[in-house]
This record gives structure tokens, C-alpha cells and sequence, in this order.
């Protein structure tokens, strides 16, 4: 018998040949008759087989995007930061190796930012690739419907929900604290009773130190100006020719022995007087001691889930009730809204084709921004103890996910008719009215003859 017609690996049951002559079963693009017992048991694992197949050929095609928009968004942020980091340790003096493990804390933090943004811009890009190069039509017409090309993707979805759980409720908690007990080492460091020429220093206590030069040793100072402020308001400026500075035998006491100098008294209340002094000795306690950052757990953030659900049963906790639950369900939501994702990304996706990609990439943006700051508002009322957070948290979620499953559904109910096909469309001509109206007021640039 002549080997029939090739058909798709991924052929349903519904697909399967029977030879005319002998009525039996045919497997795809064989010559040879099979028993009718074995060959649909031999046919559906094929099927599931070839399923499976197209199922982690989409996954693989999310992995790229999605990697690369979670490395982009992610360095983005913590650059920022770094950069504004770069300030406060610049202004303490201390060594800039700090930067790096308060940025590596910062990371979780930032990657809570960054995957719903970079899961959503994969699958909007993988859907429109589908969809502009016709592989999701090739896969409909082998029997899978636009659903089925969604669940490896909504399976994806839900993996990243549980990273997300793990992220928001666990890890989180832990980076934060870490990245302020770093910042709180980096702020509050001991002064080590050196002095920077022309550099204003504080050493703590309400002094500050100044000095135009100084020896090789750094304790000889010239020109020398030391402002102390009290707890009472009152302040002591003192300026001199020359100055030694030194430490006490048991580290202890600083001594900063002051020639030709002159004294300036304010105490808010009296005229200031000025008092000079041929050698005048500034005494004040000295250590070389960090202090002790605070244990973990002052704020409902620096808290995991299962610490905020005991904090709340504690009638003994100092954190308000109404920030308590407030954090707990925001993390909560935030984990689940992953799930919902898919099914916005993909109707966005199929009708943003190569002419609107653009457009149908800034719409995603505001939508996203707006459910963000949604929740964000929410948990604030919520803090407030104004708004009880099953409303103005998951009340958001449910209405967000009620509108993405019905643009979900409407693809298979309307076939041909995608629902942000009229919008984008509507979109572009705007923008085009927009930058036709844009040159015309443009004056002439030509050069004149």
C-alpha cells in the first residue's frame, strides 16, 4: 500500500485514518496497516507525546524574553539606587565596598518590582511572534484551541506565584532588615579622630571640626575651627591659629589642644561673648564602639507572613492591628496576581502585530502601573485602618481578574475578532494625527538660497 498523505505529529484523535480496503488503523506517514487493538492506543500517546512537545516549545520560546526583561528591569533599579548610595557613603567617608552588600540586599527588594513587569512583557511578545508568523494559526488548525496554547503559559504563571509567595513573604522581610542594619553600620560608624584637610567633619555629639592643613601625622592642625552644639541650644565656636590633636592613654578622651585662640559663647538667651586664650584644651568623650543596630521586626515589612499572622494573634504587639493585615493580604495579592497575567498578556499580544507592538507595549505599561498603584492606595487605607483590606485589596484583584478572563474567553467565542484589535488601531491613528499635526507646526529648516 502507497504511504498516505504526511500529518502533523500533533494530530488529535479525531484526525486518525482508516484504510478504505481494510477498514483498519493507519498511524501517520506509515505505509503499513495496523491492528485496530493497538494502533489509536500507539496514535494517543503519539498525540500526548507531540502535545507536550509544542507545550515546552512555547516555554521555551518565553524563557529568552523573560530572562532578559528581569535582567534590564532588575539592573535598571538597582543602579539607581547604587548611584544614590554612592552619595551617603561619600558623605560619611567610608570605603565604598559597603555599596556592594547593601545592593546585593537590595536585590529581592527590586525583584519583587521586576517579574510581574518582565513575565508580562515575555508573554506579550511571544504571543505577538505567534500570532504575526502564523504558528498560533498552524497550531489551531491541528485541533488546539487558543486555551490550550495558554496553559503551559498560565502553568508558568503559576510557578511564578509561588517564587513570588516566597519572595514577597519570606525573603523580602529578611534583605530589607539587612540592607538598614548596613546603612545604620555605614551612618553611625565611629569616628576614627582623623581630620581631612579642608573637609568639615562631625564627629558625633554636635561638634564639628575643620581644619585648612596638617601634618604628615594628622595631628598637627592649622587654622583650625570647632563648632559644638549643646542639648540646652547653646553654641561654642571656637577658631584658632594652630592646634594638636590626640587621644587620652586609654582611648577614651579626645583632647584637641587649641594656640592663639578664640572663643565665641552664644546661649540664645544673653548677648554672645568672645573669650581668646593663648592655649585653650576641647575635652570629649571618645570610642572607637559601633553602636548595636535594633533585632529585626520594628515595622509590619520587616516581618515574614507566618511572623505577621503571630503578631496578630499577640495582643501584646506594638505594630497596629490594621497595618498588620494591611501587609499581610498586599503580600498575598501581589502573589496571585501572577496568575492572572496571562490572560491579558495573550489577548494583548495577538492583536499587537508588528504595526502596533509599540502601542500595545505602552497600553500594557499604564495598565499595570494603574493595578499597582491600586493596590498600593488600598494598603494604605487599609494601614490607616479606614478601608478593611479584604475590600480595598482583593476587591482590585477580583475585578482585574474578571475583566482579563473576559477578554481571555472572548477569543475563543469570537474567533477572528480580537478584542484590543479596534483600540490599537484607534491608537495609531491618533498618534499618526498627532505627529502629522506635530511637523506641520514645525517651522522650515531649509537653509535660504
Amino acid at each position: 500500500m502507497p504511504a498516505g498523505p504526511p500529518c502533523p505529529l500533533w494530530a488529535p484523535p479525531s484526525r486518525r485514518r482508516r484504510t478504505r480496503s481494510t477498514g483498519s488503523w493507519q498511524r501517520c506517514g506509515t505505509a503499513g496497516p495496523a491492528t485496530q487493538s493497538d494502533a489509536p492506543a500507539r496514535e494517543d500517546q503519539t498525540g500526548d507525546r507531540s502535545v507536550r512537545l509544542i507545550d515546552r516549545y512555547i516555554l521555551l520560546q518565553v524563557m529568552p524574553p523573560l530572562g532578559v526583561s528581569l535582567a534590564v528591569l532588575l539592573v535598571g533599579l538597582v543602579l539607581e539606587r547604587i548611584l544614590r548610595l554612592f552619595n551617603i557613603i561619600a558623605q560619611q567617608g567610608q570605603p565604598f565596598g559597603s555599596i556592594l552588600a547593601m545592593a546585593l540586599n537590595l536585590v529581592p527588594h527590586y525583584l519583587g518590582l521586576a517579574l510581574p513587569a518582565a513575565f508580562f512583557i515575555s508573554l506579550f511578545l511571544v504571543a505577538a511572534r505567534f500570532s504575526e508568523e502564523n504558528e498560533l494559526d498552524a497550531i489551531r488548525s491541528c485541533g488546539l484551541s487558543i486555551r490550550r496554547f495558554s496553559r503551559p503559559l498560565i502553568g508558568l504563571g503559576l510557578v511564578l506565584a509561588v517564587v513570588a509567595f516566597a519572595l514577597y513573604g519570606y525573603l523580602q522581610p529578611y534583605s530589607r532588615y539587612a540592607y538598614r542594619a548596613i546603612l545604620h553600620t555605614v551612618t553611625s560608624a565611629p569616628w576614627d579622630a582623623s581630620v581631612v584637610a579642608g573637609t568639615f567633619v562631625d564627629p558625633g555629639d554636635g561638634y564639628t571640626i575643620y581644619a585648612d592643613r596638617m601634618d604628615d601625622g594628622g595631628a598637627g592642625l592649622e587654622n583650625v575651627f570647632v563648632h559644638e552644639r549643646r542639648k540646652d541650644g547653646a553654641t561654642i565656636t571656637t577658631t584658632a591659629a594652630r592646634g594638636l590633636m590626640r587621644l587620652s592613654d586609654d582611648h577614651r578622651w579626645l583632647r584637641v589642644v587649641l594656640e592663639d585662640a578664640v572663643q565665641i559663647r552664644d546661649t540664645g538667651i544673653a548677648t554672645p561673648t568672645v573669650v581668646a586664650f593663648d592655649r585653650l584644651t576641647l575635652t570629649r568623650p571618645f570610642t572607637l564602639a559601633e553602636p548595636r543596630f535594633r533585632r529585626r521586626g520594628k515595622g509590619e515589612r520587616e516581618l515574614t507572613l507566618t511572623e505577621l499572622r503571630a503578631e496578630l494573634d499577640d495582643p501584646w504587639s506594638t505594630i497596629p492591628d490594621d497595618a498588620l493585615r494591611a501587609e499581610f493580604h498586599s503580600r498575598l495579592v501581589r502573589s496571585v496576581s501572577l496568575l492572572v497575567l496571562p490572560m491579558l498578556a495573550i489577548p494583548m499580544g495577538l492583536a499587537a502585530k508588528r504595526t502596533f507592538r509599540w502601542q500595545g507595549i505602552a497600553l500594557a505599561a499604564v495598565i499595570l502601573l494603574l493595578y499597582h498603584h491600586t493596590l498600593q492606595f488600598g494598603a494604605s487605607l487599609a494601614a490607616l485602618g479606614r478601608v478593611d483590606p479584604r475590600l480595598s485589596l482583593w476587591g482590585p484583584f477580583v475585578v482585574f481578574t474578571i475583566a482579563c478572563a473576559v477578554l481571555f474567553l472572548t477569543l475563543e467565542r469570537r474567533a477572528g475578532v480580537l478584542p484590543f484589535d479596534a483600540l490599537f488601531t484607534r491608537l495609531d491613528a491618533v498618534t499618526r494625527g498627532i505627529a502629522g499635526w506635530a511637523r506641520r507646526r514645525m517651522p522650515d529648516r531649509k537653509a535660504p538660497r
